[in-house]
Parts: structure tokens; sequence; C-alpha cells
């Protein structure tokens, strides 16, 4: 066995769960993945849901198994709060763009809450030309950035709440909003800025939660890294299932949950599941768990249950 072979393996320890981390400004979200990853020694991390370099605050860190549940973290709704500049368009409608238009008109309170409601419930938004999104093959930030035209269609997004929390001087103003899945809240700035009668950037972005994930729960990487490998950051690891909040779980005997772990599809014969399983419906997603252990998360399909993510704790 080679060196580079023996290097690969040496991957690091097996935790699994979640971390909340309060990602400092300036650092990349998977930056912050590997200095965690780092810290604890973890062999496989990942995140549920990218925060900008110059936004702070909630960052779900996934650990060992807890990374087959990222998709439902990031799927789930996430508040924020944040500052926005009047009177400034920027390319990448954020603080680090350059200024691309300018206008006098700075709204007062009266006029921000006459338009807050149009921006609550379904709606169609354009993302900032600086996102990851691909535009021919290509993300479209890297387009932007070499000066190319950048024009993204508009998404279907949800905001459930907005709110107007302060004005400092005329020039900014904070908010908080609660939003669906793929919302940008510099986006949203932006958008406020021109149904203002204006324009507008963000200045200060901070998220407060991601589902379940809260500021309550989260750490610092300086307090994460004075802790170190010790039994007390072990406090701060969440279980695999604080994601899986929402999805319905389903008690399998042992037997099952072995074929589950086989990846083989089960078909439970006990009448209360039937029950369970007829209410749920084809396509649901479930946990299922034996002995109060997670085992997999399946599909309903046929009546049965088919494993789509199968656990290994």
């Amino acid at each position: 066995m080679t060196a580079g072979t023996m290097a690969r393996k040496a991957v690091g320890v097996p935790i699994h769960g979640w971390l909340v981390l309060d990602k400092p400004l300036g650092l990349t979200s998977s930056r912050a993945v590997g200095a965690v990853r780092r810290i604890l020694g973890a062999a496989k991390a990942g995140h549920g849901g990218t925060l900008d370099p110059l936004a702070t605050g909630v960052l779900p860190i996934a650990l060992g198994e807890a990374t087959k549940t990222v998709s439902w973290a990031m799927a789930a709704q996430k508040a924020y709060r944040f500052t926005l500049r009047w009177g400034e368009a920027r390319d990448s409608d954020d603080a680090e763009g350059k200024v691309v238009a300018e206008s006098p008109v700075r709204p007062d309170a009266a006029a921000i809450e006459a338009v807050l409601s149009r921006f609550i419930g379904r709606l169609c938004q354009r993302p900032p030309a600086f996102s990851a999104l691909k535009l021919a093959g290509e993300r479209a930030y890297d387009l932007a950035r070499n000066g190319r035209a950048v024009m993204l269609a508009p998404r279907l997004i949800e905001i459930m709440a907005l709110h107007l929390i302060n004005l400092p001087d005329p020039d900014h103003a904070e908010f908080e909003a609660t939003v669906g899945k793929g919302t940008y809240i510099r986006a949203l700035a932006r958008d406020l800025g021109e149904t203002l009668g204006t324009h507008a950037h963000v200045t200060a972005l901070r998220r407060l939660s991601v589902g379940r994930f809260g500021l309550e729960r989260a750490i610092s990487l300086e307090n994460l890294l004075s802790l170190g490998h010790s039994a007390a950051a072990s406090v701060y690891l969440l279980s695999v299932e604080t994601a899986l909040d929402d999805i319905p779980a389903l008690a399998l005997t042992e037997a099952e949950a072995h074929r589950l772990r086989c990846g083989q599809a089960v078909t439970p014969l006990r009448p209360s599941d039937r029950a369970r399983i007829d209410q749920l419906g084809d396509g649901a997603t479930v946990c299922a768990t034996t002995g109060g252990k997670l085992v997999a998360l399946v599909k309903i399909a046929a009546g049965g249950l088919r494993p789509v993510r199968v656990m290994n704790l």
C-alpha cells in the first residue's frame, strides 16, 4: 500500500449528527464546513444551506450520516435579519458590488409599511446576477464577474413574513423575513427599492434560523476551537433526525428494519402499519425506525416501503 493510498484512507472519526455554526463574517460556507470538520476530526461533513461570505448566522453543519438528510434541511423555512441601504443599486445587490445606479429618494416608515404586503405569499423573483445558478452551463457569478450580461429567469418563491424593524437613519432600514427555499434576500432588497421608487442593496445579513436550527443552539468557530475534541463539544451535537422534524415516522420490526438496511423494499403486515401507510399514500416520505433508532428514509410505493437513504448508525 502506498503512502498516498494510506493518506486517502485516514479520513477522521465517524461522527453523526448536526452542529449549528454561527458563521462569522467573511468566511465562505464551504470553508466553514472544512473548519468544523478539522476541529472535530470528523470523517464527513456538509452544510444545510449556503450563506454568502458577507452573511453571518445559522449554518447547519451535517456530520457523518446526517449528510444524507441535507436536502431536507435545505428545503426548510429560513429566517433572516437584514439591513439595506436606499439610493444605490449595485451589480451584486450587496455591499461588495459596484454602484450601477443612484437615486435621491429615501422612503419613510409609512411608505415602506404600505408596500410590505405585496411581498408576502408566493411570487416570482428574479435571482441576482451574482448567484450560483447556472446559465448555459456556467455559473451566473462567473459570467457576471467577467463582465457579461446576466439575466436569470424569475423563479417562484414564497415569503411567509416580512417586517420593518428599524430605521436607524434616512439611508438605511432593518427588516426581518421568513422565507421558503430558493428566496434571495439580496433580490428582495433590490425589489423593495424598485417598488418604492428608488434603489437598494443589502449591507448586512444575518440568518436567524433554518427549520429547527436556530441561533439559540449555535456555537461560534472560536468557541468550538476552544472545546476541540472534548466532551463539552458534544453538547452542541444534535441528532441526525433534527432535520427531519416534519417527516412522519413509522416503527418497524427488527426483521423489517434488517431488510431495509440491505436495500430491500418492505411491506409491513401489522394492521396499524398498513392503516398508517394507506393514510399517508404513495409517494410520501417516511422515517423508518426500530427500537427508537432511525433506520432509513423511505418512500411509500404500492403500499410498501422503498429505501431512499439507509442510515448506518
